[in-house]
């Protein structure tokens, strides 16, 4: 759930000269097959890559990538198309639920054929004025905003936008006030970077730290730099814990977010899975009726429900869950006003260190239409019916902040095509 990063890990990488083979069809027909496994995170990069990749590309990363890429495009499907280039090279396509990825990908000649060279290419964003992205988001069914704005010493100066105070659900873009308020606290001088957490051994959600046995430490940094580049679940609610639901909350007004009732409480991503996910309707009946105190009595009982007793199959049919009740919900301008709030509290001092988070994955691959960016800062979000992509840039003649959300509780979003649209308007904004 909520994999929102997006189009970040379709950036090229590369590696290793190809050499020669007599045939070597049928092994690339399979590394590629293998590929699928890799990218859905169930099989790992060891028994795939070669070790001199893996020393140049290390397997974390490689993992890293394919749940970026699983964020933006949902789980790999199939090798939708093979064309053998070299004899041990193929130029190859692959399927997922929202999108298509060309890939290169060069094999050892000798067995098992491990893959020697793998190269991702974005698809073509191209550039469009903000103008052009707003009409072309008014032909998207659902409900869509968008902004641009100018970040400066006073609040955001919207530049373009359209239904910019339009709630929407922002999927993992509510991370970012968990971020926030690590940076007040870290600037306050409450916590440092390396402070450790120290796991308690309680369910979390799906992630890096989910089999992790309790003892474990893990410094707030390391949490804060998952959560935000790979949008970790586990990570999220681990931070929320410890930083208390109290304190994010009472962050919400103080970046800008116009209506904080609504997102009161300010649920974990486990809780939400849980109030979609129990059978029976047992949370997502009363949900949507209650008041905040309501919400509050009733967090207590899906707090006690175990994992266990969620639906396997929850989100697996692409089909919007409670979208409008269950969720985070923040206009375009709330999520400017957020980024302009962490720009302005990371210029210097422990803060800074915000500014590095951020940039890890930059939303969208580097190209020259996205040159004119010095800085180019990201937080996305996703489930079925929901996307969010917000952006933090600085470009010579100063910072900017631009946010495109997309909702439709009818039916799963076109992720990709959202996405593609979003960073042709970062690319051209500017130029």
């Amino acid at each position: 759930m909520m994999r929102a990063s997006t189009i970040a890990a379709i950036a090229a990488i590369g590696l290793a000269t190809p050499v020669t083979a007599q045939n070597a069809a049928p092994a690339l027909t399979g590394r590629a097959h293998d590929l699928i496994a890799v990218l859905n995170g169930t099989v790992t990069p060891d028994s795939l890559f070669s070790s001199t990749f893996l020393a140049q590309i290390p397997a974390e990363k490689v993992t890293q990538i394919g749940s970026q890429l699983s964020a933006a495009f949902g789980k790999a499907l199939t090798v939708a198309d093979l064309r053998q280039v070299g004899p041990n090279a193929a130029k190859i396509t692959i399927a997922y639920e929202h999108g298509t990825i060309d890939m290169d990908l060069v094999i050892d000649t000798d067995p098992p054929n491990q893959i020697v060279g793998w190269r991702i290419h974005p698809p073509s964003a191209g550039t469009k004025t903000p103008d052009q992205a707003i009409a072309a988001l008014h032909a998207f069914p659902g409900k869509t905003g968008f902004v641009v704005a100018k970040l400066g010493d006073g609040a955001p100066r919207i530049l373009a936008g359209s239904d910019t105070d339009r709630p929407l659900a922002i999927g993992s873009a509510f991370k970012l006030v968990i971020l926030a308020e690590l940076v007040r606290e870290a600037n306050a001088g409450e916590r440092k970077w390396s402070d450790m957490v120290t796991l308690d051994g309680r369910e979390l959600p799906g992630g890096t730290y989910t089999q992790m046995p309790a003892g474990t430490k893990v410094t707030l940094l390391e949490l804060a730099q998952k959560m935000i580049s790979i949008s970790d679940n586990s990570a999220t609610d681990i931070l929320l814990t410890t930083l208390g639901r109290a304190k994010i909350e009472a962050m919400l007004p103080v970046v800008g977010v116009s209506d904080p009732a609504r997102n009161r409480p300010y649920l974990t991503t486990l809780e939400m899975f849980k109030i979609k996910g129990t059978p029976g309707g047992r949370f997502t009946t009363p949900w949507p009726k209650l008041d905040e105190a309501g919400r509050r009595a009733l967090l207590k009982q899906v707090d006690a429900t175990p994992i266990s007793a969620l639906d396997p199959q929850l989100f697996k049919d692409g089909k919007p869950i409670l979208i409008d009740a269950a969720e985070w919900f923040f206009s375009p301008a709330d999520l400017v006003r957020v980024m302009d709030w962490l720009r302005k509290h990371s210029e210097s001092g422990p803060g800074a260190e915000a500014r590095n988070i951020l940039a890890i994955n930059p939303g969208i691959g580097r190209s020259p239409d996205n040159a004119q960016w010095s800085y180019l800062g990201y937080k996305g979000g996703s489930e079925p019916g929901v996307i969010a992509m917000a952006f933090l840039l600085q470009g010579k003649d100063g910072w900017y902040a631009i946010n495109g959300g997309w909702n439709d509780p009818a039916a799963a979003v076109d992720v990709a095509r959202f996405a593609t649209l979003i960073a042709s308007a970062v690319n051209g904004l500017g130029k």
